[in-house]
């Protein structure tokens, strides 16, 4: 109930301050996590980057004002964070379907998008399998890269699934797990339950904004690394899962 609690009062937050500079950093503080860890706590839970929460939030609340024609736009575009009419019209127009001059008309529809809330609603029991187990440290190797929170692409605006066909295509993937020598699973005392190529992703702080993903495979002593990036998994108590 505790992380419930902190998750509200970030979002109190946010709503107090649509018309302000929202600090993500006190968003954080607020959560008692890192602005990393937020954001894509957020974006799991939602479905939406939290940039793009306040975005609709903070759009809506505008369409409300232009209902108040002593409201002028350019004051309305300022007080929600756009330098100018132009920048306003533009992001209005995307989410509304129409201008803000237009929006004043009697009858015009448009979206409005409420401010949301963390509950916890229990329905039955589903019964998953997993056991704890401890792990001297390891290393993985694959290939690595960075992505961002807003849209879950790299610079190049490829998506992780993309990732994925992508190396499946090339031969990358093929190569990844003929890289492996010999038998890993017993050497690094792996279940059957792991694949060869697996994912291993915010393993280090990159930004606010980004996270590193590595498709990659357990470093055994005879793997092939050549052209790899190698990580380092700290010893760790792990949760392991059946999916």
């Amino acid at each position: 109930m505790d992380w419930l609690q902190r998750m509200n009062r970030a979002i109190d937050y946010i709503e107090d301050n649509l018309e302000n500079k929202i600090e993500y950093e006190q968003i954080a503080r607020i959560a008692l996590c890192s602005v990393y860890q937020f954001q894509r706590m957020f974006s799991f839970v939602l479905g939406i980057p939290l940039s793009e929460y306040i975005r609709r939030r903070r759009l809506t609340l505008a369409a409300f004002d232009l209902k108040n024609r002593d409201n002028k736009v350019i004051d309305i575009a300022l007080k929600y964070g756009y330098e100018t009419p132009e920048s306003f019209s533009r992001a209005f127009q995307n989410l509304h379907g129409l201008t803000p001059t237009s929006a004043r008309n009697v009858g015009s529809q448009l979206k409005a998008y409420p401010r949301i809330s963390f509950q916890i609603i229990l329905k039955g029991v589903v019964e998953m399998d997993y056991r704890i187990e401890k792990r001297d440290a390891f290393q993985v190797f694959g290939l690595e890269d960075i992505y961002n929170y807003e849209n879950i692409a790299n610079q190049q605006g490829v998506s992780i699934p993309e990732f994925w066909q992508n190396i499946g295509k090339n031969g990358e993937f093929n190569k990844l797990e003929q890289s492996v020598i010999g038998d890993w699973r017993r050497e690094g005392e792996f279940s059957n339950e792991l694949g060869a190529v697996f994912a291993y992703d915010s393993y280090k702080f990159t930004s606010n904004t980004t996270f590193p993903y590595l498709i990659g495979c357990y470093r055994s002593k005879d793997s092939k690394i050549n052209g790899y990036r190698v990580v380092d998994v700290p010893a760790s108590t792990w949760a392991i899962f059946s999916t």
